[in-house]
């Protein structure tokens, strides 16, 4: 273990996915951080509070979720890295300014560390149901990203990850780890800062007499301009034009939220990113994510010592989905299996985008526990038929 006069830790530690979480966030440059302690999320801060005082960054505990989301949304205005991290319900309270920064198109990385739900729920035992919650959990329609680490290394790679994909599409980007990878203990290799790509906030390079903040690039993504910075202009949360004055009107609508989807969706093939394992010539294939992809490894390994040919795909970015690889698999085997620690949500876009032409079977557990790996087993020795 190493760490530089300016607080910056190298090399090897033994870290739970949580403390990594906020060791990766601080890595990638985050300099503001609000939040409201909730199970089982809290040690991410608890973390970062401590060693922000070392790097220069600002750590405040808000009343609640909802003025946590709000304080990201304003500090990210000022140009600097801002994150809030959250479990279950204080995720469910954050919806609306999370769709305030995504009609806005403020950089930010929310961390929610699932846990069983509904409701309270399960507060300090594991769960994966808040996956289509980050897709769709606040109104209207916009595309998002999202990212699902399985090691708290990887809960460090993927932070950065999920800062700079926040950089590169001026969007809040969900970091989806689960109780599991927050509260396992590993090692995590950090490297030198040197080492670590960081993209930074794309800021104008136009004069303020020239700039319009919503005017995009030719991968739909507006110039930034930090406020204080001398630039003047209006934004909202209502729709907008390039000024980012409202504009109520459907022709205004089309090209405001059109365009917020048309982002990520036109680069979606950028942003998706998955491990492959032995899918060619499979029969069966695995669609695993989080800690689930770690419990199905047993269940693989006993299924091709049966005979069964089995395949892997393990989600690094769950949202945009790997709509078009999923087509082209699902044309070459007889089903997949998707074990998730709730009751359908990722199956179902995997059933969607099979179409018909290979089976979708659920293995599904309801929280408070991983799976049994026979459980999966099972299903894959049944989708094997």
């Amino acid at each position: 273990m190493e760490a530089d006069p300016a607080g910056v830790l190298t090399g090897a530690h033994y870290f739970d996915g949580d403390f990594a979480c906020g060791e990766g966030a601080m890595a990638a440059g985050c300099r503001f951080v609000a939040g409201y302690p909730i199970t089982p999320s809290t040690e991410v801060v608890e973390r970062i509070s401590r060693r922000f005082p070392l790097i220069g960054g600002t750590f405040i505990q808000m009343e609640d979720e909802l003025a946590s989301m709000a304080a990201v949304a304003g500090a990210s205005w000022t140009g600097t890295k801002s994150m809030t991290v959250t479990s279950g319900p204080g995720f469910s309270l954050m919806m609306e300014n999370i769709g305030l920064a995504t009609m806005m198109e403020l950089p930010c990385v929310v961390v929610n560390v699932q846990r069983g739900g509904p409701s309270t729920g399960l507060p300090t035992m594991v769960g994966q149901a808040d996956i289509m919650q980050a897709r769709w959990g606040s109104h209207g329609d916009y595309e998002t990203i999202a990212l699902s680490p399985q090691s708290p290394q990887e809960a460090f790679d993927l932070v950065i990850d999920a800062f700079n994909l926040a950089e590169i599409y001026r969007t809040p980007v969900m970091f989806m780890m689960d109780e599991c990878v927050g509260h396992m203990s590993e090692k995590v290799v950090i490297p030198k800062p040197e080492e670590i790509e960081i993209v930074p906030r794309k800021l104008t390079t136009k004069s303020p007499e020239e700039f319009l903040p919503y005017v995009p690039d030719e991968n739909l993504v507006p110039e930034f301009a930090r406020a204080g910075d001398g630039y003047k202009f209006h934004t909202t949360g209502l729709t907008h034009d390039e000024r980012g004055y409202p504009v109520m009107s459907a022709e205004c609508q089309e090209l405001n939220v059109r365009r917020l989807v048309d982002k990520i969706r036109r680069n979606a093939e950028k942003i998706v990113r998955f491990e492959e394992e032995a899918t060619d010539g499979a029969d069966v294939v695995l669609i695993t994510y989080g800690i689930t992809a770690r419990v199905a490894r047993m269940a693989i390994d006993i299924a091709r010592k049966k005979g069964v040919k089995v395949g892997v795909i393990r989600l690094i970015v769950v949202w945009p989905f790997p709509e078009k690889h999923i087509r082209e698999l699902a044309k070459k085997i007889k089903a997949f299996v998707v074990p998730e620690i709730n009751y359908g949500q990722i199956a179902l876009e995997v059933e969607r985008c099979s179409a018909g032409n290979a089976a979708t079977r659920l293995v599904s557990h309801m929280g408070g526990g991983v799976h049994n790996p026979q459980d999966i087993v099972d299903a894959i020795l049944e989708a094997a038929k």
